[in-house]
């Protein structure tokens, strides 16, 4: 099985100028809490993702107004992405060894296509591999050399 078979076309995008009410506002509309931020409309070109917790971690948590305040200032960039023929184990190497519990799908010219969440993985793939996933994803690590202020 392949990435295309379960991932979720067409994902809610936004730009690095999104105001971040907009994002949170996509984000509670269409209940999902990771974003992939595109360059623009019409490229759909991924140049990073911006989850609920960038949010709150980079502005609110730092004492900043996050009306005030645009995708760029907290999304995280680059981005790890695969292709919709990625194996479904594969991707769930990428989302494992990136500790990310959402992936970005992206076709052979960079152009977002769609999203695999852990969801996807703990619904479509088999039990052993879901419980991998959700092990490792959710394993401590190191995080201090991750983590940006934006």
């Amino acid at each position: 099985m392949e990435v295309k078979d379960i991932m979720t076309r067409n994902p809610a995008c936004c730009t690095p100028e999104t105001s971040l009410q907009e994002v949170a506002r996509l984000m509670l509309e269409h209940d999902f809490g990771e974003s992939p931020v595109v360059e623009n409309t019409q490229s759909m070109k991924l140049v990073g993702v911006i989850t609920d917790r960038d949010i709150t971690c980079r502005s609110v948590a730092l004492g900043k107004n996050p009306l005030k305040m645009t995708t760029r200032d907290c999304m995280s960039s680059p981005c790890v992405a695969v292709l919709p023929e990625t194996s479904i184990e594969d991707c769930c190497l990428v989302m494992e060894e990136n500790q990310v519990r959402r992936v970005p799908v992206v076709d052979e010219g960079g152009a977002c296509c769609g999203i695999v969440a852990q969801a996807d993985i703990a619904q479509w793939a088999s039990t052993q591999e879901a419980a991998k996933v959700v092990k490792e994803i959710s394993s401590p690590r190191d995080t201090a050399s991750r983590v940006t202020t934006g």
